[in-house]
This record gives C-alpha cells, structure tokens and sequence, in this order.
C-alpha cells in the first residue's frame, strides 16, 4: 500500500519479531523504510522493566546492517501515553552513550484496540501542525483500514520526525526528559 502511494515510513521494530520476519525488514529496508529499534521484547513501560539495558543493545544487535544511520530507538509506552516511567535514567544513558536518536509521538489513535481508529487518527492529524503518528502491525490492528485511511488523510506524508518528538538526537539530549522518568 506505502509503495502504490510512493511513500515511505519508518518502522521500529521488537527486536524478538524481527528474528521470525527479519525477510520483511529486509525488504522494507531495501525500499528505503526507515528500520529503527522498539526494544527486543516490547516490556511496557519501557522505564519500569528493569532491564532497560539489555532491551536497547539486544534488539540493537539483532538489527544490524537494517538499521539507520542514526540509530533510531523509540521506548515502549503503556497505552501510547508519554509518561513518568517511558525512560529511566539508565535508559537515557545508554541512549546517549550509543549515540541514538529517540523518536516519541504525538498521537496514537489506538490502532490495536479500537475499529474506528482511521478517525481517530484523522482527527488527531486535523488539530496539529506535524503529526507523527504511531500505527502497529500486530494482528487486529491497522492494517485491515490502512488503505483507506491513506487515501482519507489529507495531509503530506514525510519520513522525517518533528523536533518536538525527538527528544535525544544522535547521543545528544535535546530537551528536557524529566517528564519521562519516573
């Protein structure tokens, strides 16, 4: 559906998933996707595992040669909520000692969850400037109405991330991060 639209997207990746569909990142990658790391097990909040650590630099490896040059990491969240707990200061220091760039979100129309998200995403597009929204591949979510939502949006689709929603850029904290430690 992205490449009859010629679009591209940027995929974050569970480290785990990757080994069994590591052909579809593959592909994705060779057609200039954006491959980025979502932790190897996807322990939700990301900051209150306790292994923040190893999730990092474990799915890091498991990307290898798929993964952009910027070392794109995005935390795992409880409900897509940017709150206390999505980093921990462990995480931040390993982020910022591997040089990564941490990309977070401004919406989350509960694709996972919810049938009626393409509205939701739509409307969430409608009240902001850049969106940067986040949509998941699991069974049940989007991509029974990606199709349609892509020919709804009415908005330019760009593989780029808004300031606003990176937070640490290649190693370098960007903004303050307290409001995602707990």
């Amino acid at each position: 559906m992205l490449a009859a639209r010629g679009l591209r997207a940027s995929f974050f990746v569970v480290g785990e998933a990757l080994r069994e569909h590591r052909a579809l990142a593959e592909r994705a990658h060779a057609e200039g996707h954006w491959i980025g790391n979502h932790t190897l097990t996807h322990p939700r909040p990301l900051g209150e595992s306790g292994v923040e650590v190893r999730e990092i630099e474990a799915a890091q490896a498991e990307l290898r040669e798929l993964a952009h040059p910027d070392r794109l990491f995005r935390p795992s969240g409880a409900g897509g909520d940017l709150a206390p707990g999505l980093l921990s200061s462990a995480a931040v220091e390993s982020l910022t000692a591997g040089r990564f760039t941490c990309v977070l979100w401004n919406a989350v129309p509960g694709d996972w969850t919810d049938a009626g998200w393409v509205e939701t995403a739509l409307d969430q597009i409608a009240a902001q400037e850049w969106t940067l929204l986040v949509l998941h591949d699991v069974d049940g979510a989007c991509a029974d109405r990606l199709d349609e939502f892509l020919a709804r949006v009415d908005a330019e689709i760009v593989q780029d991330f808004p300031p606003d929603c990176v937070p640490i850029a290649r190693g370098a904290v960007t903004r303050p991060l307290d409001p995602y430690l707990r």
